[in-house]
């Protein structure tokens, strides 16, 4: 028997048959699928989901053309971020957009910051309710230095797993870059 007549086949059988004869309840199947969609949803919005962090911002921990990571929103929403973490945040330039950067500073911190391209020093103490990001590669990155403090409530997510490329796959290290400096105000 060829492909062609076990497709004619199937067809026959799918349209000749009812709920009775096959025990499948149409509905039933509607019904699994609509709730391992919403699981699947509720997954992905609550807990983890995959992302890619694209550009020069966070050279060398991430690639320019992109690295597959996975982010953990448990950490925003029970305020479990801590300097040296890699997070998501809404992009204080523009909305559309979600940014990939390092926390140097939460709140109460004085954060030592060195322009990149100046080289200029100063101390930024972040204020109640809001974090200091900056991206590893401080020559190539718009981050606080730019924009400010940003608000806790801005950020989505937390980067735990780097997925691709496979050689360089591994769990994102929390750390606080050599270039920077913080104290506690």
């Amino acid at each position: 028997m060829n492909w062609t007549s076990r497709l004619v086949g199937l067809g026959s059988f799918l349209r000749h048959t009812n709920a009775q004869e096959t025990g499948i309840a149409w509905r039933d199947v509607v019904f699994n699928i609509l709730v391992a969609g919403g699981c699947v949803h509720l997954v992905r919005e609550y807990i983890a989901e995959p992302t890619k962090c694209i550009g020069p911002s966070m050279l060398p921990t991430f690639n320019p053309r992109g690295d597959l990571l996975i982010q953990e929103h448990l950490s925003v929403t029970f305020r479990q971020i801590r300097v040296g973490d890699v997070v998501f945040a809404v992009s204080k330039n523009d909305p559309r957009h979600i940014v990939c950067k390092r926390v140097l500073g939460m709140e109460g911190d004085a954060v030592e910051v060195r322009d990149g391209r100046q080289g200029a020093l100063k101390i930024e103490k972040v204020p109640e309710g809001h974090v200091w990001l900056q991206g590893d590669n401080t020559i190539n990155s718009t981050d606080s230095r730019h924009y400010g403090p940003v608000p806790y409530a801005m950020l989505v997510g937390k980067a735990f797993i780097k997925v691709l490329p496979l050689n360089q796959a591994g769990w994102v290290e929390s750390k606080i870059p050599s270039y920077a400096k913080h104290d506690k105000i």
